[in-house]
């Protein structure tokens, strides 16, 4: 038989139960539609973080505490959860920030404390991240305003009720008003607005403009945090950061332990942040895969099912001079056809929730995602669609007539 005339076949008998073939191929759809989503997270983070790290140049060496093996980054969640655990317990201070100041080789050095908190304007109230910095943060990050300025030298040191807001925050409280000047509650207390900073782009907690800068000691004061998270130096030139990174391991283990802290060039930070998300991206499309097998069993089991209703029509064919290969054929591009409409509708409806999702955190659907659950889609479909078909091409034509 022609295949396209076994494609007609197929599809007339899955438009005879439309509902029974929509439900069937519902657990393709879902499982498609969570691998897409879930790795255009898991991407899209990976794309977002890698961009912002290559916006502050080649120069860049980054401090952060604990120790952490390169070697084990990627490598099952443990090495991930350690990099962030370790902040929690940082026995970096602000003297050892001054300390790597003092390396010829730095150009500027800036520290950062985060924590969370909500931030109010009269009637307005939303919940953003505090970054706790310092006066040389604005150069290491490339940063310009839309209104106002950074904080100075003098109001880190005085601990200054100071703030810059993201351009989100500042749109979201302030609207058309300019805050300059005005007064926001964070917390429990008022911190007057010295700029607005320029709109940079991303999504949620993640983006910049969602974020809240305040004098690193007034943080630290407020939030409770005594030691730092993290330590950013920038180097003269990138042709001196291989150079420089001996230096400040020299310098903060006049005070630290090996273990209280790690030195990253932004080549290892690359490399790190790359292998830990996409071991995250494999273990989120592992995770969310397990429902397309859980569609692939459906499928099978609905196609035995059509075959037993179906017992008769196949002893017919066969009777009028249908092969069992034409008969396997036709069962077979059935389940191919359930599962793959299953996976074209879930790409649909994943690369949708994706882009639902860009508007809170950064997402990115790549060709690969969906080149790969088309094909596993159709695997699927081969696979568990295989046994129904053999069982159907191997009946006996004159038992199948007799069949009630």
């Amino acid at each position: 038989m022609p295949i396209k005339q076994l494609i007609r076949v197929a599809i007339k008998s899955l438009q005879t139960n439309k509902s029974r073939s929509l439900l069937t191929a519902l657990g393709v759809i879902i499982g498609v539609a969570s691998v897409i989503l879930l790795v255009s997270v898991g991407s899209g983070l990976k794309d977002y973080i890698t961009n912002q790290m290559q916006d502050m140049g080649s120069n860049l060496i980054m401090v952060m505490p604990g120790e952490i093996d390169l070697d084990k980054m990627g490598v099952g969640g443990g090495a991930m959860s350690s990099a962030f655990s370790s902040m929690a317990s940082s026995k970096l201070e602000l003297d050892d920030m001054e300390e790597i100041e003092k390396i010829p080789q730095i150009e500027d050095v800036t520290a950062m404390v985060m924590a969370s908190s909500p931030v109010r304007y009269k009637g307005e109230s939303k919940i953003a991240q505090v970054i706790g910095t310092t006066e040389n943060y604005v150069n290491i990050r490339k940063s310009d305003f839309e209104k106002g300025s950074f904080f100075t030298k003098s109001e880190v040191n005085s601990g200054r009720k100071v703030a810059v807001l993201g351009y989100k925050v500042a749109e979201d409280l302030f609207g058309e008003e300019n805050p300059i000047g005005e007064k926001v509650k964070l917390g429990e207390y008022r911190y007057q607005i010295m700029g607005v900073m320029e709109e940079k782009g991303g999504q949620g907690s993640m983006s910049p403009d969602d974020k809240v800068f305040v004098p690193i000691t007034t943080a630290q004061r407020q939030f409770d945090q005594d030691n730092i998270s993290l330590i950013f130096a920038q180097v003269r030139s990138s042709g001196e950061v291989s150079l420089t990174v001996p230096l400040v391991e020299e310098v903060l283990k006049r005070r630290l332990d090996e273990e209280d802290f790690t030195v990253l060039d932004q080549k290892e930070i690359l490399s790190t942040v790359s292998s830990i998300l996409d071991t995250l991206t494999i273990a989120l499309g592992g995770i969310a895969a397990i429902s397309l097998l859980v569609g692939g069993i459906g499928i099978m089991n609905i196609m035995l099912v059509s075959v037993t209703e179906r017992t008769q029509e196949i002893g017919l064919r066969k009777a009028l001079g249908a092969t069992p290969e034409v008969i396997l054929t036709q069962f077979l591009v059935e389940a191919v056809f359930l599962s793959v409409g299953g996976g074209i509708v879930g790409i649909i409806l994943g690369g949708g929730g994706a882009f639902l999702l860009n508007r809170f955190m950064p997402t990115t659907v790549t060709l690969w995602s969906v080149v790969l659950a088309f094909i596993v889609s159709a695997t699927v479909g081969i696979v568990f669609g295989i046994t129904p078909a053999r069982r159907a091409s191997q009946l006996s034509p004159i038992e199948a007539l007799r069949y009630e």
